[in-house]
């Protein structure tokens, strides 16, 4: 049985972004596309409040079957299937992920510095969701509407060849990440660019600028052994895919940020942890998450 890609749609700009995002998706792997709309009921029966009511009273309105045909227009080939469930949101998603390949959903953005604006129903998604989770969010119109090959409804042409970009912490545990990133490139035709942030033992304080020379040099060098063991593997398994790497001093989610400006599709990892407490998605995707104006892709592994 072939898993669905699965996305969580409103009828929001943001979510409407992240369907056409999960449908390209789904097309690249010959995968079904599902929409999924969760009403949360008022228990008390209260109107929404007034300052937000336009965008709700439209969103009230939409249906998600709007979204299907919308899509099934623009990719006939595309098999689409559209549920609308009722329940806490972040509840409704994790379990409607259970079977899913892929999980796409919108994040608002607050401007082009600001980045993404990622709510509790959204951090509390990704920190429990078993898949990856793909955070698309509006505005950005080639990235909207082209993947990394350019083979978009708008974007052809303009937006080829665009990174996907991967950022890799050395001595973890890391197959799955790494196995999404290389399909990823090789499904797309893009280059991969893995990025490694790496910062002095911390008996040498936290600037790397103060560590000796000849230390940081060998530094460096380890890390790029590291790096180069641990890549190999999958050069191997994915020739095709034109591997990229850049290594440098300095804070691993600033380092990120910086490499994933113009990329395709930015991926970063969040380990599994066993705790209630907290959303455990880590600095560095946390960082990411909320600053990035590419998708972000976010891969539980461990």
């Amino acid at each position: 049985m072939v898993r669905a890609v699965t996305v969580g749609v409103d009828g929001s700009a943001e979510s409407l972004a992240a369907a056409g995002w999960a449908a390209r998706e789904a097309l690249s792997r010959k995968a079904p596309l599902r929409l999924v709309h969760v009403r949360e009921p008022d228990p008390f029966g209260r109107p929404y409040p007034s300052a937000d009511s336009d965008a709700r009273r439209h969103r009230d309105r939409w249906t998600p079957r709007e979204t299907a045909a919308e899509l099934g227009r623009r990719h006939p080939e595309l098999e689409i299937t559209a549920d609308r469930l009722t329940g806490h949101p972040a509840e409704v998603l994790v379990s409607a992920a259970e079977d899913a390949e892929v999980l796409a959903v919108g994040s608002r953005g607050l401007g082009p510095v600001a980045g993404f604006l990622i709510g509790s129903v959204g951090l509390s998604t990704v920190a429990r969701v078993a898949c990856p989770v793909v955070l698309v969010r509006a505005g950005t119109a080639e990235r909207d509407t082209a993947g990394p090959d350019g083979d978009g409804d708008a974007g052809a042409g303009r937006v080829a060849r665009r990174e996907v970009v991967l950022g890799l912490e050395l001595y973890r545990e890391s197959d799955g990440l790494l196995e999404f990133a290389f399909d990823a490139a090789a499904r797309h035709g893009a280059p991969l660019r893995v990025v490694h942030g790496w910062n002095p033992p911390l008996v040498y304080g936290i600037d790397p600028v103060a560590v000796d020379p000849r230390m940081a040099g060998e530094l460096a060098e380890e890390s790029a052994r590291v790096l180069g063991d641990t890549l190999r593997r999958w050069r191997e398994k994915y020739p095709a895919v034109e591997v990229r790497t850049r290594i440098e001093a300095g804070r691993p989610a600033r380092l990120l940020l910086a490499a994933a400006e113009e990329a395709a599709l930015v991926v970063v990892g969040r380990r599994n942890r066993r705790s209630p407490l907290g959303f455990h998605i880590g600095p560095v995707a946390h960082a990411v998450m909320h600053h990035a104006t590419a998708p972000v892709a976010v891969v539980p592994f461990g």
